[in-house]
C-alpha cells in the first residue's frame, strides 16, 4: 500500500463539446496550455453521451460492465422510464477515488457537478437538486455533502445562477459560478482531485449547430472561464487535464421511433385528463430516445425480428442492434432496450408518441427532465410562436413569487429547431472529444474515454507496468474511418 500523499493535486476539468476542430483564435487560455502539455484525442464509449461517458471516465469501465446505458434507461421492475437520475451507486464498478482511497490514506476527492453525484464516497459533492413542496411547485436549489457546502460557497460567491443551467436561458452564467465555486471548494478543502463539469458549450451547439458563425462567441466564453481555472490551478500548484465527452455534429431532422411503433399498434397510451400518457408497461415495444441513440424495450421476444425489421426501413435510422449486436459495441448490458438504434448522420431521436400535439402532455411544453419518458433539447427553446414571450414568462414568475401554482408551458414542439445533437460516435478524430493535460505522463495520440482512470492512478500512484497497451485499445472498434 502507498503510504505516501498524493505529488500533485489535479483539476480534471469537462468541458461539454469542446472538440479539436473549434480550438483556434477563440481559444487562446487552452491554446496557452498546449503549448506547455499535450493532447489526445479522446474515443468515447457509445453511447456518446453524458451520463454514459462519465460514467465510463470515472470506472475505466463499459457500458456493458458500469451499467449507465444512457442518460435514462427503462426500469422493467417499474414499468417507468427515468432519466437524470442522482443516486451515485446506480453506476456499477469502483470509481477513481475508490480506488485512490484506498491505495492512499487521506486521499480527498471533490465532484462539483458531475453526475451521479449523490452519495458519492467523496470529500465534497456539488449538484443541482431542486425542492418540490406539495402545492406543486418547482424551487431551485443545490445538494451538497458536506450538507452545509453549498450554503457556505453561495453566501462566498453568491446564489447559483440555475436558469442558466438548463432550460431556455441556459448560458454561460452557470459554468461562470461552476468555475467560482471550484475556486471556493478547494480553497475550503484542498482536494487532491477536483472534479468539475463545464456544461455551456454543450447548450449553443445543440440550438445552433457546430457550423453556426456565432459559435465562435460560445467557445470564446468557455474558454475565458477555463482560463481563469488554468491561472488558479497554477497558482496551487496544481496540474491539470481538460476534457470533453463527445463533440456535437449538424443534424436537420428528427425521427419519432415512438409514433412509428403506435402506428404499427405496438405502443399503447393512456388518456389522463385531456393529455395522452405513454404506457410502457402496456406497450409491446416503445423507444426511450436519448440524442441520436434510442434503447428500444421489447416485451415478447417473438416481436423482436419484427420490431428490427420496422425500424431498419425508417429513413434517419443507420443501425438497430440486437442483444449480439451490443456485445461489439459494450452496451449489453440488463438495462439496455432489446434493441438499439443508432441514428444516421444529420438526424436525431426524439421522444414523441402522441399523433396530434393538441393531445401532447402537459409537461411536453415545460422544462420536466424527470417526466418526459425521453430527452427533450427542445427544453432549451422558448416557443417562437408565442407573441410575447417575456410578457408570459414575467407573468409566470410573479405567480411562482407569490406562493400560487403556475404552469411554465414555454417549451416548442417544432423538433426542426435542433440543429446539434451527439451519441453516434464520432466520424472524424477533429469532431471528437480530446483531453489535455499537463501531467508528466505518457499519452498516446488516441486514448480511449475508459483509459482516463488508468493516467489519473499513475499521476496519484506513479507508473504502473500494466496497461499501456490496453489503455490505446478502444472499447467499440475504430470510430473514425
Amino acid at each position: 500500500m502507498h503510504a505516501e500523499r498524493p505529488r500533485q493535486p489535479l483539476l480534471l476539468i469537462n468541458v461539454v463539446g469542446l472538440t479539436p476542430a473549434l480550438l483556434g483564435a477563440a481559444t487562446p487560455h487552452i491554446n496557452a496550455l498546449l503549448q506547455k502539455a499535450r493532447m489526445a484525442y479522446l474515443q468515447p464509449v457509445f453511447p456518446a453521451v453524458t451520463s454514459t461517458v462519465q460514467a465510463s471516465i470515472l470506472t475505466g469501465q463499459a457500458p456493458s460492465e458500469h451499467g449507465i446505458v444512457g442518460n435514462g434507461w427503462y426500469f422493467r421492475d417499474q414499468a417507468e422510464v427515468r432519466f437524470w437520475l442522482q443516486p451515485n451507486t446506480l453506476v456499477q464498478g469502483e470509481k477513481i477515488w475508490q480506488t485512490l482511497q484506498r491505495q492512499l490514506p487521506g486521499f480527498r476527492c471533490s465532484q462539483l457537478f458531475w453526475w451521479y453525484n449523490m452519495y458519492a464516497q467523496v470529500d465534497a459533492a456539488i449538484t443541482p437538486r431542486p425542492h418540490y413542496p406539495a402545492d406543486g411547485r418547482k424551487l431551485f436549489g443545490l445538494y451538497s455533502s458536506p450538507a452545509s457546502l453549498h450554503e457556505r460557497i453561495e453566501q462566498q460567491i453568491g446564489q447559483f445562477p440555475f436558469q442558466s443551467f438548463w432550460g431556455p436561458a441556459a448560458g454561460i452564467a452557470s459554468s461562470r459560478w461552476i468555475v467560482d465555486c471550484a475556486i471556493a471548494e478547494f480553497g475550503i478543502n484542498r482536494p487532491d482531485l477536483q472534479l468539475i463539469y463545464l456544461p455551456h458549450l454543450d447548450y449553443s451547439l445543440q440550438r445552433l449547430g457546430p457550423d453556426d458563425p456565432s459559435i465562435v462567441d460560445e467557445v470564446r466564453a468557455i474558454d475565458h472561464e477555463v482560463g481563469r481555472l488554468l491561472a488558479f490551478a497554477q497558482a496551487q500548484g496544481a496540474a491539470v487535464m481538460l476534457l470533453s465527452e463527445y463533440g456535437i455534429e449538424a443534424v436537420h431532422q428528427s425521427v419519432s421511433i415512438n409514433r412509428l411503433l403506435r402506428s404499427q399498434g405496438l405502443l399503447q397510451v393512456r388518456q389522463s385528463l385531456s393529455w395522452e400518457l405513454l404506457d410502457p408497461g402496456a406497450s409491446a415495444a416503445f423507444a426511450v430516445a436519448d440524442h441520436q441513440v434510442a434503447h428500444i424495450y421489447v416485451k415478447q421476444p417473438r416481436d423482436i425480428p419484427r420490431v428490427k425489421a420496422l425500424l431498419q426501413r425508417q429513413a434517419g435510422i443507420e443501425q438497430v442492434l440486437d442483444k449480439d449486436e451490443q456485445r461489439t459495441w459494450h452496451l449489453h448490458h440488463p438495462r439496455s432496450g432489446e434493441l438499439v438504434a443508432v441514428a444516421s448522420a444529420g438526424y436525431w431521436f426524439d421522444y414523441y408518441y402522441w399523433l396530434d400535439d393538441r393531445k401532447a402532455p402537459d409537461f411536453a411544453r415545460t422544462v420536466d427532465i424527470h417526466r418526459k419518458p425521453g430527452y427533450d433539447p427542445l427544453e432549451l427553446f422558448i416557443d417562437p410562436t408565442i407573441r410575447f414571450p417575456r410578457l408570459k414568462v414575467a407573468r409566470r414568475l410573479l405567480q411562482k413569487k407569490l406562493g400560487f401554482r403556475y404552469y411554465m408551458d414555454l417549451i416548442p414542439l417544432d423538433t426542426g429547431l435542433i440543429r446539434g445533437s451527439h451519441g453516434r460516435l464520432p466520424t472524424s478524430e477533429e469532431t471528437g472529444p480530446l483531453l489535455i493535460t499537463n501531467c508528466d505522463l505518457p499519452l498516446p495520440q488516441h486514448l480511449a474515454a475508459t483509459a482516463v482512470k488508468q493516467l489519473l492512478l499513475e499521476h496519484f500512484l506513479g507508473r504502473s507496468p500494466t496497461d499501456t497497451a490496453n489503455a490505446k485499445e478502444l472499447p467499440c472498434g475504430e470510430p473514425f474511418p
